[in-house]
C-alpha cells in the first residue's frame, strides 16, 4: 500500500471516529430529553478498484422502529381520551356527593322529608313547617347548582376544543416546516437527526390531542392522516376550524369541526373522524356524557317536585288561602278539559267551617252545588272555568287566562282547597284538576315540569302560523345526516304536526316515529336501522296562543326543555313568607258533608303524612339520559342516580388506569430501542476513542516511514 493510501485510510478511520464520538456524545447529552431517539454514525467500507481505501461516514442515523413508534401513538391518543374523560367525570361526581354526604343533594333529599315528617307530627308548630319549607327549598337550590356545573363543563369542554384545535394547527404548520427542512437536509446527505426528533416530539404531542396515523416517507417527509384516512398533512398542511358557541346552554348548537385546504375546496366534517384523544373525549363530554347526567338530574328533580305537588293539591292548610293560582299549563280556553274522573272544590271559612261545597263529576260532565241538583257543562278549558265561577257565585270566583286557571274566595276571611273522589279521582294525562292546574303547587316553576298534557291528536295545534321547528340528525359517529325545518300551519291539529315530524321527505320520519300516547306525552322511537342515530332539537320558535309556551317545552322535546327543569324549581314563594299555607291537612269531606261542619282542622297532619310518603311511592319515571323508563319510588330512583354518576366515574377511572398502563408499556418498548443507554454510549465511546487512536497511530508510523525514506535520500 502507498503511502497515500495508508494516510487516507488512516485520515478516514479519524474522521469516522469522530462522527462516532460526536453522535454518543450528543446521545448522553440528551439522555432526559423528551421525544429524542439515539443516533449512530453510519459507515461503510470504501473500495476503490478492488482497493481498501478506508471508510466512508454516510450521515448520522436515528434509531428507531416505525412499527413500536405508531404503536406509542396510538396508545397516547388512548390514554388521553380516558384521562380526559375520568377527570371531567370525578370532578362531577364530587361535585354530586355520595349517598352519605351531608351536603350532597341525595341527603338533602332526604332531609326534606325528614322536615316534613317533623312538621306534620303538630303541625301547629310554625317553626317546624319553616324548616321543612327551608329543607325543601335547599334540595331545589342544589338542584340548580349542580345543573349550572354540568352547563359550567360543556362550556369549558367547548373552549378546550377550540384552544386544542390552535394547538393541533400549530403543530401541523411546524410539521410542515420540518418537512421541508429534513427533505432538504437529506437530499444533500446532511444530518437530519434534530428534526426528526422534533418531528417525533410533536407527533406524540398531537396524539395526545387526536389519533392520527403517519406515514414516512422515504425522503424523510411524514404524511398524516386520521386513522380512517382523512388527510391532515402532505403538500400542505390542514386547517382545522371551529366556532367556539361560548355557552354550556341545553340549548345550544354546538359547531362541527372541519379541515380545511389552503387550496380551496370543499371543508371536511372532522369530528366523526376522530376516535381518541383529548378531542374526542371533549366532543363526547360536551355532546353525550354530560347532557345525559343532566337529563338524569333533571328527571330526579322533577319527579320530586311532581311527587310532592301530587300531595300538596289533594291537601289543605288550615286556614285555607284565600287564592290558589296555577301554574301556566300552555293550554287555551278552547282547548278540550280531557278530564275524567271526580274532584271535589271547597271554599271554608278561618275556623274551617263549610262554606261552600261544589262536587265536579267530569264523566258525567256535571257539577253540583252544596249536595244540589247536577248542572250539565261543556267540554272545553274555560267551560270548565266558566261552571267553577258560576257555581262558587257570592263566595268566590274562578277564572282561566293565559294558560293560568285560578280559584279565589271572595272573602278574606275565607278559603279555597280541592279534595279528590278517593273511588274515581279526577284525571288528565294521570294528574287530578288542581295537581294539573297546579293551583295549590308546594314548588313551582316557570316552565312545565312534566310532559303528560293530556291532549288529543285531533286537538287544534294552536301554534302561531310561520313560526316552526328545526332539527338535526346526526349519525352513530356524529356526522350530519340530514336537517329539517317542520312549519306551524294554519289551523292545523296536533295530529297534523306529528304527521309533519313523521314525513320522510321533509321531516325526520326516514330515522324516528313521532307518536302520542294516551296521557298526551309525545315521544319518539328511533326506525330499524337507526337505532344509534341521535335527533336534536336545533331551533323552536313557537308560542302557543296567549299562554306562549312553546311546541318544545310543552312536549318535551329536546334537551333544553328536559335537562333546564333542574333549574327551575323553588318552594312556593307565599309559603316561604307564610309557613301557614304548607299543606298538612286535608278536607274532611264526605256525601254526608253540608254547609256550617267542620272540613278543616288545625291538628290535621294527613295531609302531612301524604306529603311523607312521596319518598316512597311508586311513580313513573321517563327515560332520561342512560335511564330507561321506569317505575320505582322517589327514593330508589334518587339511589340509582348517585349509583350512576358514581359508576361512571368509577368506569372511567378504571379505564383510564388500564390505558396508562398500556401507554407506558408502549414507551418502555419504544424506549428500549429508542432510548439512551448511559453504559452502552460509554462503552461506544471507548470503542471509538480506541479506533481514533488507531488510526491515529497510523498517522504516526506514515510520518515515521516518511522520515525514514527522506533520511536514507
Amino acid at each position: 500500500m502507498s503511502l497515500s493510501g495508508i494516510l487516507g485510510n488512516a485520515l478516514s478511520g479519524l474522521q469516522a471516529s469522530q462522527a462516532g464520538l460526536r453522535a454518543s456524545s450528543n446521545n448522553v447529552a440528551n439522555v432526559n430529553t423528551p421525544g429524542y431517539a439515539r443516533t449512530i454514525a453510519s459507515v461503510e467500507a470504501r473500495n476503490v478498484g478492488g482497493v481498501a481505501m478506508g471508510v466512508q461516514v454516510n450521515g448520522i442515523v436515528r434509531i428507531v422502529d416505525r412499527h413500536l413508534q405508531l404503536t406509542s401513538l396510538r396508545s397516547i391518543s388512548d390514554a388521553s381520551v380516558t384521562q380526559t374523560n375520568a377527570t371531567a367525570l370525578d370532578r362531577l361526581q364530587s361535585q354530586f356527593g355520595n349517598l352519605d354526604d351531608s351536603g350532597s343533594i341525595f341527603a338533602r333529599l332526604n332531609a326534606s322529608f325528614t322536615g316534613l315528617s317533623q312538621a306534620s307530627v303538630d303541625p301547629t308548630l310554625s317553626v317546624a313547617r319553616l324548616s321543612a319549607a327551608a329543607d325543601l327549598d335547599s334540595f331545589f337550590t342544589e338542584a340548580e347548582r349542580l345543573s349550572g356545573e354540568i352547563r359550567t363543563q360543556r362550556q369549558e369542554a367547548d373552549s378546550q376544543i377550540n384552544a386544542t384545535l390552535q394547538r393541533s394547527n400549530e403543530i401541523l404548520r411546524e410539521l410542515f416546516d420540518l418537512n421541508a427542512s429534513v427533505q432538504s437536509v437529506a437530499s444533500s446527505g446532511g444530518d437530519s437527526s434534530g428534526a426528526e426528533n422534533r418531528v417525533s416530539e410533536l407527533l406524540d404531542e398531537l396524539s395526545q390531542h387526536m389519533d392520527v396515523r403517519a406515514d414516512f416517507q422515504g425522503n424523510g417527509r411524514v404524511v398524516l392522516r386520521t386513522t380512517d384516512g382523512v388527510l391532515l398533512l402532505d403538500n400542505y398542511p390542514a386547517n382545522l376550524t371551529y366556532k367556539v358557541s361560548g355557552s354550556g346552554s341545553y340549548g345550544v348548537e354546538y359547531g362541527k369541526i372541519y379541515a380545511e385546504s389552503p387550496n380551496g375546496g370543499n371543508p371536511q366534517e372532522l369530528d366523526s373522524h376522530i376516535t381518541s384523544g383529548s378531542l374526542r373525549a371533549l366532543i363526547d363530554l360536551r355532546d353525550h356524557t354530560l347532557p345525559d347526567v343532566a337529563e338524569e338530574l333533571a328527571e330526579m328533580t322533577a319527579g320530586a317536585a311532581d311527587a310532592l305537588n301530587a300531595a300538596h293539591n289533594n291537601s289543605a292548610a288550615y286556614p285555607a288561602p284565600q287564592t290558589l293560582t296555577g301554574r301556566n299549563t300552555g293550554l287555551e280556553s278552547t282547548d278540550s278539559h280531557n278530564f275524567t274522573g271526580a274532584t271535589t272544590l271547597a271554599v271554608a271559612d278561618s275556623t274551617g267551617q263549610l262554606v261552600r261545597r261544589i262536587d265536579v263529576d267530569f264523566d258525567a260532565a256535571t257539577y253540583s252545588v252544596d249536595g244540589g241538583a247536577a248542572v250539565a257543562f261543556a267540554g272545553t278549558v274555560g267551560d270548565l272555568a266558566a261552571a267553577l265561577n258560576t257555581a262558587l257565585a257570592g263566595v268566590g270566583s274562578a277564572s282561566f287566562a293565559n294558560g293560568v286557571l285560578s280559584v279565589s274566595a271572595s272573602s278574606a276571611n275565607n278559603g279555597v282547597a280541592f279534595l279528590q273522589d278517593e273511588v274515581s279521582p279526577s284525571d288528565r294525562g294521570g294528574r287530578g284538576l288542581s295537581h294539573f292546574f297546579g293551583l295549590n303547587d308546594l314548588v313551582r316553576s316557570d316552565k312545565p315540569g312534566f310532559f303528560e298534557i293530556g291532549m288529543s291528536a285531533a286537538e287544534p295545534h294552536n301554534f302561531t302560523t310561520g313560526t316552526s321547528l328545526s332539527f338535526r340528525v346526526d349519525t352513530v359517529n356524529g356526522k350530519t345526516a340530514g336537517s329539517y325545518t317542520i312549519p306551524m300551519v294554519t289551523g292545523g291539529s296536533v295530529g297534523d304536526i306529528i304527521t309533519a315530524l313523521n314525513d320522510t321527505t321533509s321531516g325526520v320520519g326516514r330515522y324516528v316515529t313521532f307518536a302520542l300516547d294516551s296521557d298526551g306525552q309525545l315521544d319518539y322511537t328511533a326506525n330499524p336501522g337507526y337505532e344509534g342515530f341521535e335527533l336534536a332539537l336545533t331551533g323552536d320558535d313557537t308560542s302557543r296562543g296567549t299562554s306562549g309556551v312553546s311546541f318544545s317545552d310543552l312536549f318535551g322535546i329536546g334537551l333544553d326543555a328536559r335537562a333546564s327543569r333542574a333549574e327551575g324549581f323553588a318552594v312556593d314563594t307565599k309559603i316561604r313568607a307564610d309557613s301557614s299555607r304548607l299543606a298538612l291537612g286535608k278536607l274532611d269531606i264526605d256525601a254526608a258533608t253540608v254547609v256550617g261542619d267542620y272540613v278543616l282542622s288545625s291538628g290535621d297532619n294527613r295531609g302531612g303524612s301524604a306529603l311523607q310518603a312521596a319518598l316512597s311511592t311508586p311513580r313513573a319515571f321517563d327515560a332520561a339520559g342512560s335511564l330507561a323508563t321506569s317505575t320505582a319510588s322517589l327514593g330508589d330512583y334518587t339511589a340509582r342516580i348517585a349509583g350512576t354518576i358514581g359508576s361512571r366515574a368509577a368506569r372511567a377511572e378504571s379505564e383510564a388506569a388500564s390505558a396508562a398502563t398500556l401507554q407506558a408499556t408502549a414507551a418502555q418498548k419504544r424506549a428500549d430501542v429508542e432510548g439512551v443507554s448511559l453504559d452502552e454510549e460509554l462503552a461506544a465511546m471507548t470503542l471509538y476513542q480506541q479506533s481514533y487512536n488507531a488510526a491515529a497511530r497510523m498517522l504516526q508510523a506514515a510520518k515515521e516511514m516518511t522520515d525514514t525514506l527522506m533520511g536514507i535520500v
